[in-house]
């Protein structure tokens, strides 16, 4: 064999205009003109192989799957996402100082107990001790918890990480250099005009009453207004900062770009409304933003108290708004473990999500082993196609459920799809070629697991229109391009036509003339 680093040549096959872009123009990626080699026999057997012969040789592992084709990082917050590396540059540049004490950023002067931000260039001690209170590298347990160090970075660096449109800029490249082939990120939007206007209404547990007045007198249209005004600053910028449309582009240009609007389950329950109408009034009027999430800790008092009362609020938007373009949801459940909250909150959070939230992915899902009738909800969720967004560095670092310990196997034992995600990539210092190689190394994997995980990735992703498989999670090819080698250069009209037509199509059409080049490779 004769294996050359860097040898992927994303392809695509149709003819379509526009990677990430700004509003009112496509931004369904296309890709570079390369045209993949096709296999004329199966090349999988001698990958499959390769894998096990070097699955206990650290570099070369590393180099297999660095090159592997990875699907999508379906899990990720954009404040999270970014190196710290990133952020601290980010601080030293707009005259941030850091607390000497707590290592908290926030604006100069710089007084007493702070230093400026940029000292961190020359002191490599004093960059050292911001990085690892700003992420966990080098924690290790003690008095402070790895729950407890990773949800206090993110206040923190908070003041270095407003260059919304840098950070996506920063995101894309990093995705890109993975070997993705979509972008979905978790961000907020209007977040202070939200809570001014639930603030005008006034609160209510009458859900239908609340959603009619905050869409009353076009204040809620004028938020909606905003924060499309704002992704189409943030993908300027992040065009701006990849050279899209110039010569030396980042591959990270032709990614499709998709928002999910971050919903902080922590505040009053009227805000938490607010937020989620916003969530799907903006999925209404914008095919950039497409979902809606939860976040902060599950098992903060506030958020354990109202998960029923967020899973009935979801349940009663996603009644009301048409399917399509209606807001997808996932969502954070079972992110919990043994002692970190109360018993009874381990036996319904996943069950509430799937069931009455509607989430068609289920972020984390630790302690699914603990819900009442575990069997049964996992073949409900095989049954309903929910994807589990399986984050291994994380829920090791954050929760210490690691290795044998993870229901990993549990979910693909039962036929939960699964798909690998970061999390927090920056914060944890991991990649999505870390989560593969942790999931190679502990739990036996194969290539043929690799890449089904990476289809079911693309196909479990909200990027809009058909998917190229037939059927959710059966990897047989729709009808219209059944006849077209996959990722083949030429495909037949109607397959053309298809692609042409979806979204969710070209991206998984890119990532099987990935795969094609990636197993030919191996051949002979």
């Amino acid at each position: 064999m004769t294996l050359n680093r860097g040898f992927i040549a994303i392809a695509i096959v149709v003819v379509i205009t526009g990677g990430v872009a700004g509003s009112g123009s496509a931004i369904d990626g296309a890709a570079r003109n390369a045209v993949p080699r096709v296999a004329t026999r199966s090349t999988v057997p001698q990958v499959e192989a390769y894998l096990d012969a070097i699955r206990h040789e650290p570099g070369r592992l590393r180099e297999f799957v660095s090159d592997l084709p990875k699907g999508a990082d379906l899990h990720a917050h954009l404040s999270g996402a970014v190196s710290t590396e990133f952020l601290l540059r980010s601080a030293g540049r707009d005259g941030l100082c850091v607390d000497t004490t707590s290592f908290a950023a926030s604006a100069a002067p710089c007084g007493t107990g702070r230093r400026p931000a940029k000292d961190t260039t020359t002191d490599t001690r004093f960059a050292d001790e911001v990085m690892r209170a700003w992420s966990m590298r080098g924690f290790t347990p003690g008095t402070e918890s790895g729950r407890d160090h990773f949800f206090a970075a993110f206040g923190k660096f908070e003041a270095a990480s407003s260059h919304t449109g840098e950070m996506l800029a920063a995101f894309a490249s990093q995705a890109a250099a993975q070997h993705e082939f979509a972008l979905e990120v978790m961000l907020s939007r209007q977040s202070a005009a939200v809570q001014k206007l639930v603030k005008k209404v006034g609160a209510g547990t009458d859900l239908a009453q609340l959603r009619n007045r905050l869409l009353a007198g076009g204040a809620m249209a004028k938020i909606v207004k905003a924060a499309r005004t704002d992704a189409d600053t943030d993908i300027a910028r992040m065009r701006t900062g990849l050279r899209c449309g110039r010569t030396g582009a980042d591959p990270g240009c032709e990614l499709p770009l998709r928002f999910l609007l971050q919903v902080t389950r922590t505040s009053a329950p009227e805000v938490v409304f607010g937020q989620m109408v916003l969530g799907f009034e903006l999925a209404k009027a914008d095919k950039r933003h497409v979902g809606v999430n939860l976040v902060a800790p599950e098992d903060d008092p506030v958020a354990l108290r109202d998960h029923r009362l967020h899973m009935r609020m979801l349940g009663y938007l996603h009644s009301l708004y048409p399917k399509d373009p209606r807001a997808h949801i996932a969502l954070h459940a079972g992110g919990l473990v043994p002692g970190l909250a109360p018993a009874a909150d381990l036996r319904f959070h996943i069950r509430d999500a799937v069931e009455t939230g509607h989430a068609e992915r289920v972020g984390h899902g630790v302690d699914v082993s603990g819900e009442d009738d575990p069997d049964g909800l996992l073949t409900e969720m095989a049954r309903k196609h929910v994807l589990v967004e399986i984050a291994l560095t994380s829920d090791c670092q954050i929760l210490r459920v690691c290795g044998a310990r993870h229901p990993f196997a549990t979910y693909r034992k039962a036929g939960v799809p699964v798909a690998l995600v970061t999390d927090d990539a920056g914060i944890a210092h991991t990649d999505m070629t870390d989560e593969y190689i942790r999931a190679i190394t502990d739990y036996g994997l194969h290539y043929t697991d690799l890449r089904t995980m990476a289809r079911t990735a693309l196909d479990h992703s909200f990027l809009q229109g058909r998917s190229l498989w037939r059927a959710t999670d059966d990897h047989t090819p729709a009808p219209e391009c059944a006849g077209s080698p996959l990722g083949g250069a030429k495909p037949a009209t109607t397959c053309r036509t298809f692609l042409k037509g979806s979204a969710k199509a070209r991206a998984e059409w890119r990532q099987e003339a990935a795969f094609a080049t990636f197993e030919t490779r191996y051949d002979g």
